[in-house]
């Protein structure tokens, strides 16, 4: 996951290179994997013709699940972890899809100004310091076109049961890091970057916590 202002300019999948081949079981039996991000795409609501950019891509699994879902749009993901990219363009090809995948941090991406309709991210701001958060969204306000959306699946506030189940998720990334993400300091972050209508859609309870899905629309 992407990381700035760090000799690691990035944030290995699980935190450390050598558990990135678990990244993909560990998240599909842990997480509700198909449930979240399936409900994050049908938030989106992804129409042909649309660009569309997915923050810390990560292994690919939202990006290919999104680009089988819609054919028509223009897929793009960026992460700044060239191991996972390098699983992502594998995971692609045997899906048979198309996607563009380019080696980038999210506070400084490779795109211009109004370059997309979409932004999707899922699992990426709890990894990043509330610094890194605030300049990753304006980045993304900055390539979102005028009332293009984003939408985000990560941790969340939860109750009692849900905030000691993300206790374990805080151990491993990091209790000063995850900080925002459990206090529910996510939609104040996008709404100081210049987006809007920020709101919660959805949450599920996990066993690693409170999976809670925003929307905002730049």
């Amino acid at each position: 996951m992407p990381e700035a202002g760090s000799p690691q300019r990035y944030v290995p999948a699980l935190g450390r290179e050598a558990l990135t081949a678990l990244y993909d079981p560990l998240i599909r039996f842990t997480v509700r994997e198909r449930t979240f991000k399936e409900r994050l795409l049908d938030q989106a609501a992804l129409t042909a013709g649309q660009r569309v950019l997915d923050v810390g891509c990560g292994t690919g699994t939202l990006t290919i699940w999104a680009k089988e879902r819609e054919p028509g749009i223009d897929i793009f993901g960026i992460d700044g972890d060239p191991e996972v990219l390098r699983r992502a363009a594998q995971k692609a090809t045997e899906a048979g899809v198309q996607i563009d995948l380019r080696e980038a941090l999210a506070d400084d991406l490779p795109f211009d100004d109004g370059s997309f309709d979409r932004v999707i991210t899922s699992l990426v701001f709890h990894h990043l310091p509330t610094d890194v958060k605030q300049r990753s969204a304006a980045e993304i306000a900055r390539v979102l076109k005028p009332a293009g959306e984003l939408h985000v699946a990560d941790w969340g506030p939860g109750d009692p049961l849900m905030r000691l189940a993300f206790l374990s998720t805080r151990l491993l990334d990091g209790f000063e890091r995850t900080a925002d993400n459990a206090h529910g300091r996510l939609p104040a972050i996008f709404e100081a970057a210049g987006l809007r209508d920020v709101r919660e859609r959805s949450r599920l309870r996990t066993i690693s916590g409170s999976m809670v899905l925003l929307s905002a629309r730049r």
